[in-house]
């Protein structure tokens, strides 16, 4: 069983988890994910939420297959067989990972241009889970 995610914990993170929400610095307009303490770039301690466009260029992915997924995963992979995830570069600077959909996975190139989506993630708990995932554009 891979990490498990309570419901409350869930419920916490809804801002990010279905909006893809950033933070953007005060002080220099640096734009964080997850949540910082303090700005990487500046320092700052003072951020405003924000939701970025969305879109973004594939910076790295991989496929995860059976026994590779993570438990709530797990049913996932039995239905549709291997899925892929990727680290995206947002067009504000922030670097996110997502679950890619509705795309071949053999045909996944560092540098393609994606959109963020919202999506069903997986069902824990008898709670349907909905965040975002990245499809080509």
């Amino acid at each position: 069983m891979g990490a498990h995610i309570s419901l409350p914990a869930y419920t916490r993170s809804i801002s990010e988890r279905y909006q893809l929400t950033c933070w953007k610095c005060k002080e220099c307009g640096t734009y964080h994910f997850p949540p910082p303490t303090l700005c990487t770039n500046c320092s700052a301690r003072e951020f405003e939420q924000v939701v970025p466009s969305g879109r973004g260029k594939i910076y790295s992915f991989t496929w995860i297959a059976a026994g590779g997924a993570p438990g709530e995963y797990a049913e996932q992979v039995k239905l549709n067989g291997s899925y892929g995830v990727a680290l995206v570069d947002l067009e504000e600077g922030v670097r996110v990972m997502g679950q890619l959909t509705d795309c071949d996975l053999e045909e996944v190139k560092i540098g393609q241009e994606v959109q963020m989506v919202f999506r069903v993630l997986y069902s824990l708990e008898g709670v349907i889970r909905y965040g975002f995932k990245f499809k080509p554009v």
